[in-house]
């Protein structure tokens, strides 16, 4: 077993051989279980391998063949191949896998398979991964890697190394060969061998046998090692392998000769054929025979390597002879000439010949490894001088080129000859030049990288063995000669080398002198420190010489060597000697030469043990102080002079301890230590601390350098003492200087304390340098105080200078001790103490010794001196607080208020607290100390008591901010901005209004609120000004960069804004500033450009209102109930509103992310007390409903319900929420009849959508709603469910129809609920009636709308019956069924109602329906009980047109309100009031949108209350129609239109009969009015849409006579609607059907109707015969009145069947004008 390196493919290691018997156990029993082996002598280099090995070569010994049979005898006692093992231990010799004793690793054995498996072979095959069947056997190891020598191995391991464990040596030297270390050991491999077969018919069986002879050819015994753990042996016999030409052996043995035979000795190969058979075997002789010496004829040992040995055959017992073969050379690589291949020769006169074997061949392989014998011929003269003394000086200078491995091999006896050659020549100088040059030569190669290992060899070999007590005379004269002669300037190329050897060349000196001193009892002392004088004396004259060349490089290496020696030379002279040697070794060389040079042996001289003594250290700092400041000042060389002064500065500190320790026991001489250390203290500042100083100023922050100038600065200032700071501020010549070194002082300081060097974890070094700091800044404040105070000499910047230092200093990280473990707290505490106390009790002190001079700090130290207060240590901020109070009166006496005071703290408190700083004891703090102040002050009490209020309020919302600040879930973050923004805006500080704006706003775009982020901006903008005036206030963000005016900044808000409202879908509100956009563009810059881009931006918006889809939003809401809740939520509710699809489920989970522990109440009731006074916390979460009205811009038009839709949850500031609950009896069969709801209705601060996405509630307000009143809202809900249905599929007929078909079916056959038959149960009986009479008018509210739900489900049943799907026919025609039976049932008990519908043809435009809210103005047609009112009587026909017109002008504007409205103003848009204050709290207002819209007089609301009594009514969904008798069905209409949503009626002017009457025109003509006769009482139901400015009158009449177009150059862009009546029961005139202009409510011509194709919807569909309602638009001319009117009557037309194709022209057309 071996270690294998694959790399060189050879075994670097001894074989350990275990000797395995038969029976399955080692033949030694006593090996059993404890089969151990230490391969030692491995170094760094071997454990560095690519890769190693650990294999094992089992070799059996017996027959030649296992599988031969035992029935003849066979040869035994054969060495025979049987296979390999190997394992990778690479891992666990490079440290990477843990070494562990008690781990085993399995093996696995490799078997030969063939005979020509060479075990080498099959080793490399292995190594290399090829498969070899291993069969499943192996071996079990365990390896450990153990560290240090074999016997440190032994004392640590001794259960792993004991006597029984065998080692196993490296082939090759250990890496250090210690003296005294002996070792003779040869390591002999059979490599291979080529055999012919001769006269055999196969090849031979070869075995190898080596035998150790000497020159009588007697065999050595027992020197032959086959490996660790086996006995020595005489031979060796090798593995046989069976009939192979060409053997490959690769078997490694060690031969340990001892030293003084090896010259007489050989090793002897013989060869011989094995055979099979056990009497052949016997018969066989030796064929062949090789040699070699161990030693050569030159006296060296065997040449490491191959040696091809010559074979020799002959006679076996001639081969056997040494007599015979000794003479005859041994290797193959000898001239030729004296071989004699295939002859023979004697060896002598009478023995037969030998004759070389030329077809045979040989190779070994030799590695001697010998502590002694040498393979080198020049070192082998040296050693063995005395033999050929004429030889000496040869073999001396031979030396120098022998290889330095060699000579290491033999350090200690190349050592011994070179001393002894000097001692027995110690009365002549021949050879002291040459035996130095030999000793530097050696002590070179030690110092060498390669032998470095050998320096402990050498320094050993000094102390224990040399031995020469005269050699100092003659290596110090040899040395002081090379020197002398350097200096000269004479050639010395040797002196470069000795330099590099001149450490060891002194400790042979100074042991040699020691030695000799010992021996002759200290003679010739003072002769030996002459000589060291007069080394050092050339030496420094070699220093002064200002040549180049040689002389330079010699001066280089004794700067870099010389400190090598001072610890030989320190005990030898005496310090004051040696230290003016060292100054001027240093000091003779010219100043710029070899920098780098002198300042790196300075350093080695100040770490010398010479330095630490104070004569030397004082003269050496006369030489290295001024190199030190000339170096820094200039910035050159700063590494090494960095690493001077801190050696200085480190040996200055270690003295002063010393002599502080010293004190204690001797306190004379420990003060007078003390006294010299301080002494070098203070020059080295008054020399060093300014420069330093100024270095650090100079250099960048990101200088490496800087930090180590900074531990150099903070070394110095903990150095000195009280005196050295007196004396350093005394030194200074002038008064400004002081000034000066003071500034720059302090901002070096803060400037180190804001952005330290060091690491923050690095907490010794930073809290050293504050320590020093500290003690520095308060010595400077006493200078402060003592020179820089008084009136003439004050300086504001100087201590303006020093509070900001001292400030920072307080309030700097590293003395934070509260962020810190409590073990860290406790640790600085104890050490270095909290130094915020300290340095804050020196600010306070230095606050007030200002005097006077206070005023000049304010508000400039409001900042700094708020810092401090914040640090969370209670004794500093109760101490300094009143420094506030302080800056207050002292303003207030000067100015008579303290708003600089004021503006300052309230700007910076806000950064401060942002920051981190502050809390609640702060607040209590700065509260209760500034209040007992100012009340002390009467002057301040008023103001000081509101400043106070003020700066709370601010803190509690600051502190709120930043609670949540840096939560994951930023919604009270933005709760808490809005808090702190309104509070600045409260307060007029527009600048810090801006900067929440900001953070309101990219807290909402970071969580994708698009429309609470434009709302946020929009806040911004409203600030601003369309003018050219600059920015005020700064402004965050990109817009503030480039954006100079308020116009340009306006308008990258609105463009932004209008982005974020298109993200947001509010494109209602994106539309709004378009316009403002657009106005500018248009009328102020007409920059045409930008108003194309802005209109078609605008025009892409009211696309999107109407084809993109758009969810409404749900609203939640949530109160926080409990104590343990932040301030801004506790015992609150907040309406959320939520994002589309948004689930309850996933906005309560997020709700309660922030609070994990929070409760979540189950009920919706309003909690008690117990809970809201609880610690705990509680969270409630419902969903709530919008409960705004509607808009009265769309109250009664026909708008799409995208429009509509988006106006019922947005622009909300009161939610509703509904729970029923049950009173009085319960009636199981019918729940109706006591299901009451109570309603809460929530009022928000603001309205939804605004600047958040949550507001709190206000004010709550509570009604209850009784089952009737609940019935009546069920149904109407029901009804405004089936319309908006039936207008979705009369809009889009591609939507699915399972929602209609749920829809109808559940209220025309309802199976479970019962449908409104539970209504008639609970609520028509006539006990009820009795018991509730004041309900008589709600329930005949119910019964209109029962009756009213019938024409709505006939309308969808039909559009059901259009598209319903073969499949569910049956279905549908089960439902037409059940329809019929209620219809019929309706009908007969509430009558039957008819719908007038009109159809809306302009393409793209869907339908929708409104929202009626007021049951107030539902019509309860037939049923009144009341009678008609009494007409009005007629105007007189004197009554001039001008005055008619009129009265009919303010009459049309009472009910419709103002028409004209701008031309590009959005159906969504309200009109924006001129005050810009309400327009800036436009989102947050809580006043509603509708309260500046005019309402309609009493008179005309009054009007419109009342019922109509000529049996035609309004729907209560806004349908017109009539009520007709409840025996008659009327048809089913065919088309539904959009419902006019505020109703009212209007009866007739005209109560009796009364002809039509015309007035005088103004050219003459007569024009017509409409009247209205007694006899035919026409009655007349008006209906009017106030919104938009449109009225429409259903007048009983004829069909309509066809009229002309009117030319579309006469056309006004805005029409209007003409209402005419055409029914022969008017009048027998035809001239009375004159059409009424909606617009100004006068006559017009019959020849100026039109239909207008856009804005004009157009249907027809006669509820009852004789009876048309026709409208039409007209162009507002001013000569309107003055048309003539028409001469003949009109026949009447046909009605137009095409009027659904849209195309207006045909609809009236021929009669010309």
């Amino acid at each position: 077993m071996a270690l294998y390196d694959p790399g060189e493919q050879r075994i670097i290691s001894e074989n350990y051989v275990i000797r395995w018997a038969s029976t399955g156990v080692p033949q030694d029993i006593e090996l059993l279980n404890n089969l151990k082996v230490v391969f030692t002598d491995l170094g760094s280099t071997d454990l560095k391998r690519e890769r190693l090995f650990l294999v094992c070569q089992i070799i059996r010994v017996g027959r030649m063949d296992l599988r031969d049979s035992h029935s003849r005898k066979l040869s035994t006692g054969l060495r025979r191949p049987f296979g390999i093992s190997v394992m990778d231990i690479t891992d666990i010799t490079k440290g990477t896998c843990d070494s562990d004793e008690d781990k085993q690793h399995f093996i696995p054995v490799h078997l030969v398979a063939a005979d020509g498996d060479f075990l080498h072979n099959m080793i490399r095959k292995a190594v290399e991964g090829k498969d070899i069947n291993h069969k499943g056997q192996g071996l079990w190891v365990s390896l450990k890697v153990l560290w240090g020598d074999l016997s440190q191995v032994k004392k640590d391991h001794p259960h792993l190394v004991d006597r029984s464990t065998a080692v196993a040596r490296k082939l090759g030297y250990p890496e250090v060969i210690m003296p005294g270390d002996v070792r003779n050991d040869i390591y002999l491999t059979l490599v291979q061998g080529e055999f012919d077969k001769g006269s055999k018919k196969t090849q031979k069986n070869v075995e190898v046998t080596v035998c150790v002879c000497d020159e009588a050819g007697n065999v050595v015994q027992n020197v032959i090692h086959a490996g660790a753990g086996d006995s020595p042996s005489s031979h060796y016999r090798s593995v046989v392998y069976y009939q192979q030409r060409h053997q490959r052996w690769m078997e490694t043995l060690k031969i340990a000769v001892p030293i003084e035979d090896v010259h007489r000795t050989h090793l002897r190969f013989t060869f011989r054929h094995r055979s099979s058979s056990d009497s052949k075997d016997r018969s066989e002789r030796i064929f062949s025979m090789a040699f070699v010496r161990l030693m050569r004829p030159d006296g060296t040992t065997l040449r490491d390597g191959e040696h091809d040995l010559v074979l020799y055959k002959g006679d076996s017992k001639k081969l056997e002879d040494a007599s015979a073969y000794l003479s005859l050379p041994s290797e193959r690589n000898l001239p030729e000439s004296k071989l004699l291949s295939g002859s023979s020769f004697r060896v002598s006169g009478a023995t037969a010949a030998l004759a070389v074997s030329s077809r045979d061949s040989f190779q070994i392989s030799t590695l001697v490894c010998s502590t002694k014998l040498t393979q080198n011929v020049n070192l082998l003269g040296l050693l063995k001088w005395r033999s050929k003394p004429s030889l000496l000086c040869g073999n001396l200078q031979k030396l120098m080129n022998v290889d330095g491995g060699e000579v290491i091999k033999f350090l200690q006896d190349t050592l011994d000859a070179l001393f002894s050659i000097m001692m027995e020549h110690s009365d002549t100088d021949v050879y002291d030049t040459l035996v130095f040059d030999a000793l530097v030569f050696i002590v070179r190669l030690v110092a060498d990288r390669k032998f470095q290992h050998f320096n402990t060899v050498l320094e050993a070999y000094i102390r224990q063995h040399f031995s020469a007590t005269l050699a100092y005379k003659k290596l110090l004269s040899v040395l002081t000669q090379y020197v002398e002669q350097a200096g000269r300037g004479e050639p010395c190329e040797s002196l470069p080398r000795t330099f590099k050897a001149l450490e060891y060349i002194f400790k042979f000196i100074v042991r040699s002198r020691h030695l000799f001193a010992q021996l002759y009892e200290g003679k010739e002392v003072a002769e030996f420190q002459r000589s060291l004088q007069r080394f050092f004396l050339a030496l420094n004259q070699l220093m002064e010489s200002p040549l180049e060349g040689p002389t330079l490089l010699s001066q280089g290496a004794a700067l870099k060597y010389l400190p090598s020696i001072l610890e030989d030379v320190f005990g030898i002279l005496d310090s004051s000697t040696l230290g003016a040697v060292l100054r001027d070794f240093v000091g003779n060389l010219l100043p710029q030469r070899l920098l780098k040079q002198k300042l790196q042996s300075l350093t080695d001289i100040a770490n010398s043990k010479a330095f630490q003594c104070h004569e030397c250290r004082e003269l050496v700092l006369q030489a290295a102080l001024p190199i030190l400041q000339e170096l820094i000042q200039a910035g050159e060389e700063e590494d090494a002079c960095i690493e001077l002064l801190s050696s200085i500065l480190e040996v200055l500190y270690q003295a002063q301890k010393r002599a502080e320790k010293l004190r204690v026991r001797h306190k004379d001489r420990g003060d007078v230590e003390l006294a010299q250390v301080k002494k070098h203290i203070q020059v080295i500042l008054e020399r060093l601390l300014h420069t330093v100083n100024r270095r650090v100023i100079v250099l960048d922050r990101e200088n490496p350098l800087r930090s180590h100038y900074v531990a150099c600065m903070a070394t110095i200032l903990s150095q000195m003492d009280k005196d050295h700071y007196s004396t350093y501020i005394q030194a200074f010549s002038s008064r400004p200087e002081l000034m000066d070194f003071l500034m720059e002082t302090f901002i070096l300081f803060k400037d180190l304390i804001g952005k330290t060097v060091y690491p923050g974890d690095w907490v010794v070094m930073n809290m050293v340098q504050n320590r020093e700091f500290l003690r520095a800044i308060n010595h400077f404040a006493t200078t402060l105080t003592e020179m820089f105070l008084s009136n003439s000499d004050f300086e504001l910047q100087l201590w303006n200078n020093y509070f900001h230092l001292a400030v920072a200093f307080l309030t700097q990280d590293s003395l934070q001790l509260e962020n810190f473990s409590p073990a860290k707290r406790n640790s600085i505490l104890a050490k270095y103490g909290d130094m915020r106390a300290t340095i804050g009790a020196s600010i306070r002190d230095m606050w007030y010794s200002l005097g006077q001079r206070k005023i000049e700090f304010i508000p400039g130290m409001v900042g700094p001196i708020l810092e401090m207060t914040l640090v969370p240590e209670l004794e500093l901020r109760k101490s300094t607080i009143p420094i506030f109070f302080d800056m207050m009166l002292c303003e207030h006496r000067l100015t008579g208020s303290f708003s600089r005071f004021e503006d300052e703290i309230l700007r910076r408190l806000d950064s401060e607290v942002e920051g981190g700083r502050g809390d609640e004891q702060y607040m209590q703090l700065f509260k209760s100390i500034l209040l007992s102040c100012c009340q002390s002050h009467p002057e301040l009490a008023k103001p000081g008591e509101d400043f106070v209020r003020l700066v709370s309020e601010l803190l509690e919302r600051l502190l709120d901010y930043r609670a949540v600040m840096n939560d994951e879930n930023k919604t009270y973050s933005m709760s808490c901005t809005v808090n702190l923004l309104n509070f600045y805006k409260e307060i007029d500080r527009q600048a810090m209004y801006i900067r929440y704006l900001y953070k309101l706003k990219d807290l909402h775009i970071s969580y994708e609120n698009y429309t609470e982020g434009a709302y946020t901006l929009l806040l911004h903008a409203r600030l601003l000004t369309w003018s050219e005036e600059s920015n005020a206030a700064p402004v965050p963000g990109p817009h503030g960069l480039h954006l100079h005016t308020q116009r340009q900044l306006k308008e990258a808000l609105y463009n932004q804004i209008i982005e974020y409202f298109d993200q947001g879908k509010m494109w209602e509100e994106a539309i709004h500033i378009c316009k403002e956009l657009a106005e500018q563009y248009e009328s102020h810059v007409f920059d045409y450009e930008m108003l194309s881009d802005i209109l078609q931006r605008e025009a892409k918006f009211y696309e999107k209102i109407l084809k993109v889809l758009r969810p409404s939003p749900d609203y939640f809401a949530v109160g926080y109930y409990g104590q343990g809740f932040p301030t801004f939520l506790r015992n609150k509710i907040f309406i959320y509103r939520g994002k589309e699809y948004e689930r309850r489920e996933d906005f309560e989970m997020q709700l309660l992310s922030p609070f994990p522990n929070a409760e979540k109440l189950k009920s919706t009731s309003p909690p008690g007390q117990d809970i809201t006074d609880s610690p705990g916390q509680y969270i409630q979460c419902f969903t709530v409903q919008p409960a705004e009205e509607a808009k009265v811009r769309l109250k009664g038009r026909s708008i799409p319900e995208q429009i509509t839709n988006f106006y019922k949850a947005n622009h909300v500031q009161r939610f509703s929420y509904s729970r029923p609950f049950k009173r009085g009896p319960s009636d199981p069969d019918n729940e109706f009849a006591n299901m009451w709801i109570e309603r809460t209705t929530f009022r928000t601060a603001y309205p939804l959508p605004g600047i958040l996405r949550w507001f709190v509630v206000t004010s709550t307000d509570t009604i209850i709603i009784s089952p009737l009143e609940n019935a009546i809202e069920t149904m109407m809900k029901t009804n405004e469910k089936i319309m908006s249905e039936i207008n979705r599929h009369q809009n889009d007929p591609s939507l699915p129809i399972n929602p209609l078909s749920m829809l109808l079916n559940g209220i025309v056959d309802p199976a479970v609920m019962g449908g409104f038959t539970n209504y008639e149960k609970a609520f028509f009986q006539e006990l009820y009636m009795q018991e509730h009479p004041e309900d008589a008018g709600k329930i005949e509210k119910l019964k209109d709308l029962i009756a009213w739900q019938i024409p709505l489900l006939a309308e969808g049943i039909r559009i059901h019956g259009q598209k319903v799907t073969e499949d569910l026919r049956p279905f549908h025609e089960r439902m037409e069924q059940c329809f019929e039976q209620l219809r019929a049932k309706v009908e007969a008990q509430y009558g039957v109602r008819e719908m007038m519908f009109f159809e809306d043809r302009r393409s793209g435009r869907p339908c929708s329906i409104a929202w009626v809210p007021d049951w107030d103005q539902l019509s309860h047609a037939g049923a009144s009980t009341e009678p008609p009112p009494t007409p009005k009587p007629a105007r007189r026909p004197s009554e001039s047109a001008e005055h008619r017109s009129d009265r009919r002008e303010s009459r049309a504007s009472a009910i419709f309100g103002s028409r004209r409205q701008d031309a590009r103003q959005s159906v969504s848009e309200l009109p924006e009031p001129k005050d810009e204050k309400w327009r800036l709290s436009y989102n947050m207002s809580e006043s509603s949108l509708s309260a500046d819209r005019k309402q309609p007089p009493s008179n005309q609301a009054a009007a419109a209350a009342q019922p109509s009594t000529a049996g035609s009514s309004l729907s209560p969904t806004g349908f017109g129609g009539r009520v007709k008798s409840a025996t008659k069905l009327p048809p089913l209409p065919r088309k539904f239109s959009p419902a006019v949503y505020e109703t009212f009626l209007e009866q007739s002017d005209a109560a009796a009969a009364g002809k039509a009457s015309t007035s005088p025109t103004g050219d003459g003509n007569q024009k017509p009015h409409v009247t209205a006769t007694a006899t035919t009482q026409v009655q007349a139901t008006v209906t009017a849409m106030t919104c938009c400015h449109l009225r429409l009158c259903c007048l009983q009449g004829p069909p309509l006579p066809r009229v002309p177009r009117v030319p579309s150059q006469l056309l006004d862009p805005q029409p209007c609607l003409i209402l005419t009546c055409w029914s022969s029961s008017c009048s027998t005139d035809t001239q009375s059907r004159v059409p009424v202009c909606t617009r100004h409510c006068h006559p017009v011509s019959h020849q100026l109707g039109y239909c207008h194709p856009s804005d004009v919807p157009w249907g027809w569909d006669p509820p009852g015969p004789g009876c048309l309602l026709c409208l039409w638009s007209h162009a507002e001319l001013p000569h309107l009145q003055a048309l003539p009117a028409m001469r003949t009557p009109l026949p009447p037309p046909e009605l137009p069947m095409d009027c659904a194709s849209g195309r207006s022209s045909d609809f009236l057309s021929g009669i010309s004008v």
